[in-house]
């Protein structure tokens, strides 16, 4: 691992230097690899790195970011001195200003437990386009595949440091690793295509290629002959691959951000019930080999678990420390996230819905005509009411049972409502980046023929 941190060092010296009251500074460090397949021939080959200093200074109530990728003790004196040049001449920001609790030190072991980092090294570019061969070779093998999207695989590794001049200093390694193949079926205007696709830390926990490739092909191939069902309301079932996109409208409605700019439906709804009892979600940055997972925050803020929601109750906001301060709360709860070019703002780690405890065939077994949404598309969702309406495709439930697919629909409701009905099924799995289980939300608008 490369050691950042005394370039970040050397940044904050230099921002003092120029006048800055105080100052902290992120530094990120990337190398990325990938490869593609398109029937069966090599394409999109890439290899990057990328390296980015962001410099955040303050001085007299104010704020300036800056960023740059020269690290010489020249450029990090010339970027300190136009940050703090800018800082005089902004408007006052008083809210702007280091975490009031940062974690100092980080201890090695606090890092070691999140083990974000995989020792089995990286992939050359011969083992991803192999990785990618192999999964669609899985996928046409399948009779009634008629064309291929793609297969792509790709490896990351990345080195992340923050110094702050209140003493903060940390740094630690993450991986990744990723590969997915999307397939179509059918011919003519009857093509359905689908997908499969994967990401993990570890390569270890990464699924096995042919098998995505196969998955991909099952999928494409029940999705032929879609019809639609009748404009009417229907109990609703969001299969794993999607639920997770209401945590995502939850994660923006209890953003601290549009708390304090008076932007979301959920603003005046802290410590009430929104959702139904014994609904509980959670944000871990602490969870192991888990890609939202960090030793510390934006700010050098300790990550802790937190229960959002809690037995249905809405129980905290996603802070950073200037929101915080501007809803007049004690501090931070250790939700600040930070752009490579030094820009703070809030937002959630490892965001989930703990499972319920009935499984997803005994959620449906009560439905004479439902839907199961395996895709959604388009986000006409108004974030000041709650409004929610997103065109899907997926399954008829008849008599508990999934039938004939159905496509060309749009599902439509509330998100205050939703949340008041949903009803978690039992099959969480967090290691394959399913943030949600199966979700049942009953009484829902859908529009068909």
């Amino acid at each position: 691992m490369t050691d950042l941190l005394p370039h970040l060092e050397a940044a904050l010296k230099f921002a003092r230097q120029h006048g800055a009251d105080h100052a902290d500074a992120v530094m990120l460090r990337g190398r990325s690899r990938s490869a593609m397949i398109r029937q069966g021939q090599a394409e999109g080959l890439r290899h990057a790195e990328s390296l980015s200093l962001g410099l955040r200074v303050f001085h007299q109530g104010r704020v300036a970011t800056v960023s740059g990728n020269d690290v010489t003790p020249e450029a990090l004196s010339q970027l300190a001195e136009r940050a703090c040049a800018m800082a005089r001449v902004v408007p006052p920001s008083p809210d702007d200003g280091l975490a009031d609790e940062p974690l100092m030190p980080v201890p090695a072991s606090t890092i070691a437990k999140l083990d974000l980092f995989d020792p089995s090294g990286t992939p050359d570019t011969p083992a991803l386009l192999d990785r990618a061969r192999e999964m669609e070779d899985a996928a046409l093998s399948h009779a009634g595949i008629t064309n291929s999207s793609g297969a792509s695989t790709s490896t990351t590794l990345q080195d992340i440091a923050l110094a702050t001049s209140a003493g903060f200093a940390g740094q630690y390694q993450r991986s990744g690793h990723s590969c997915g193949v999307s397939v179509l079926a059918g011919t003519g205007t009857g093509m359905q295509r689908d997908y499969a696709l994967h990401s993990a830390v570890h390569q270890a926990d990464l699924e096995n290629p042919a098998r995505l490739g196969h998955e991909a092909a099952r999928r494409a191939l029940a999705r032929l002959n879609p019809t639609r069902p009748r404009t009417g309301l229907y109990p609703v079932l969001f299969d794993p691959r999607v639920s997770g996109s209401l945590l995502g409208h939850l994660a923006g409605a209890i953003n601290g951000s549009a708390i304090v700019q008076g932007t979301s439906f959920l603003k005046d709804r802290l410590d009430e019930a929104v959702f139904g009892s014994g609904v509980t979600i959670t944000d871990d940055p602490t969870l192991p080999r888990l890609a939202g997972s960090r030793p510390f925050d934006g700010e050098g803020t300790a990550c802790l678990p937190l229960d959002l929601v809690k037995d249905g109750q809405l129980r905290h906001w996603l802070l950073d420390s200037r929101c915080a301060r501007r809803l007049g709360l004690h501090a931070s709860n250790g939700r600040a996230s930070r752009t490579g070019g030094g820009n703070v703002h809030p937002g959630p780690s490892n965001l989930f819905l703990h499972a319920g405890t009935h499984s997803p065939e005994e959620l449906r077994r009560d439905i004479r005509e439902g839907v199961l949404i395996t895709e959604l598309m388009g986000n006409a969702i108004n974030m000041l009411t709650g409004d929610y309406s997103r065109g899907g495709s997926g399954f008829m439930i008849r008599n508990g049972e999934i039938a004939e697919p159905v496509s060309g629909i749009t599902v439509a409701g509330n998100l205050l409502d939703m949340f008041a009905r949903l009803i978690p099924a039992n099959d969480l799995n967090l290691m394959t980046g399913h943030h949600a289980p199966t979700i049942r939300i009953d009484q829902m608008s859908l529009a068909g023929d």
